[in-house]
């Protein structure tokens, strides 16, 4: 008779595991701890509610990304400044209304964060396989590693199971993000503040290896770096005779320059070499290597000479990114429209 009764409350636990899970992914009845369950981010979050979204988002991004291969640092950058503010919770995507201030209208946003209507595109096909399922947040963490992905650079296990907040930070996204002109000392600092390393500053700036900055993040060096009208004497001199065409002393402020000018749209370690010849583009660039000896300048020289060991670490530390304060569980939603609370 005992032996029907554990068996009986096995079945009972199992069917109530596999209830919970679907209708709550990410919720597990568990044999240990309280019993009571947990939740988590793990890589098969959608595997039975949506599995067909990241077959989804690649199509989106195949097109968008062939259509202007500088969509892929866009894109890459939003997961980046959305993790930095509130964690990742997707509150980077939201317009103003009346109960949000939006951050995109933030110092490090505005006029430069772009890549929205390719978010919506695919939070559209989402909404039509799947729902009310998959969060902005996850399409901003798939996003980013598929546009790494198509540019050349590492895929990683990426846990998900994100929601999406319901208020945004325009005053968390101003002194959170690091301004293109951060000291090695001020990059630390902000990177510390997010439970993030030395290790993860250095790998995580290599996503400097794809994109475009503005003449306006970088103008400073060119012309007046340290407040007596002269240039950063550590930029490489046909380097900046180079930028300076390309971004005047006055005006030009919107003019782009590639981050990383031998293969702007290739995801590789070229970043690194460009740093150690003294071509990093921006302030927060350079001063992973001239900053002061140490761990970031030997880690600039071992990216530089091994692709594969700053690909590694890269997908590690884009794990470790994305893990920043996620909403799970039943705090949070999972948004209809991205720009826009339910």
């Amino acid at each position: 008779m005992e032996f029907f009764k554990v068996t009986l409350s096995i079945l009972v636990i199992t069917f109530l595991s596999a209830t919970l899970s679907v209708a709550h992914p990410g919720f597990y009845v568990g044999w240990g701890g309280n019993g009571f369950g947990s939740f988590g981010l793990f890589p098969e979050f959608y595997q039975f509610s949506c599995p067909q979204a990241n077959d989804i988002i690649m199509s989106v991004l195949e097109k968008a990304i062939a259509k202007e291969p500088r969509m892929a640092a866009s894109l890459l950058r939003l997961h980046f400044h959305d993790c930095f503010v509130q964690g990742c919770d997707a509150s980077v995507l939201l317009d103003d209304s009346s109960t949000v201030v939006s951050e995109k209208k933030s110092l490090p946003n505005r006029n430069s964060i772009r890549g929205f209507e390719v978010i919506d595109e695919i939070k559209v096909k989402l909404e039509e396989s799947c729902p009310q399922t998959v969060s902005c947040a996850d399409i901003l963490a798939l996003a980013a590693r598929g546009s790494t992905l198509l540019s050349g650079g590492p895929n990683w296990q990426l846990p998900l199971g994100r929601r999406d907040s319901k208020t945004a930070s325009l005053s968390t996204s101003n002194n959170n993000i690091p301004p293109p002109n951060s000291t090695l000392q001020n990059l630390l600092t902000l990177f510390k503040r997010q439970g993030l390393d030395e290790v993860d500053l250095v790998a995580l700036s290599g996503g400097h290896t794809i994109g475009v900055a503005r003449c306006t993040t970088f103008k400073q060096r060119l012309y007046n770096q340290n407040g007596n009208n002269q240039p950063d004497a550590t930029l490489d001199k046909t380097y900046y005779y180079g930028l300076k065409s390309v971004c005047p002393r006055s005006g030009g402020d919107n003019n782009i320059s590639p981050l990383d000018f031998a293969s702007p749209a290739r995801f590789d370690n070229i970043y690194f070499k460009l740093i150690l010849w003294g071509k990093g583009l921006l302030t927060s660039d350079q001063v992973l290597f001239t900053g002061s000896p140490g761990t970031t300048m030997e880690l600039v020289k071992r990216y530089a000479e091994d692709e594969g060991l700053f690909f590694n670490q890269f997908a590690n530390s884009m794990i470790k990114m994305g893990n920043i304060s996620p909403l799970t569980g039943f705090n949070g939603e999972v948004r209809k429209n991205c720009r826009r609370v339910n």
